[in-house]
């Protein structure tokens, strides 16, 4: 399975912003997916997380009412619509998919939010 995340860059508080992750690859044995991000200095944490049939399974409180997971199947790709951002939204973001006895990870994307 092969991740691949676009969408990141630099925008103001209250901006919104899509990130995506296309997924390629031994898609069928992915249960779940999700998104992580990892601020300097932090550790990496969920944002949110989608089952392989497009089921929501939790937000970090954090973003709740801000950010939409997603999941296009038949496009092979994971959105994140991240909505009303902040400062302390910014990091690294990361795709994320598990399938039995395997985790896989995208390279990243940088998400700055200046005040």
């Amino acid at each position: 399975v092969q991740l691949v995340e676009s969408g990141g860059g630099l925008v103001q508080t209250g901006d919104s912003l899509r990130l995506s992750c296309a997924v390629s690859g031994s898609t069928f044995a992915i249960s779940t997916m999700g998104w992580y991000r990892q601020a300097p200095g932090k550790q990496r944490e969920l944002v949110a997380a989608i089952t392989s049939g497009g089921i929501v399974l939790n937000y970090a409180d954090s973003v709740k009412g801000r950010f939409t997971i997603s999941r296009d199947k038949a496009r092979n790709t994971m959105y994140l619509q991240m909505t009303s951002l902040k400062p302390e939204d910014t990091a690294v973001y990361y795709c994320n998919a598990a399938a039995v006895n395997e985790n896989y990870w995208g390279q990243g994307t940088q998400v700055t939010v200046s005040s």
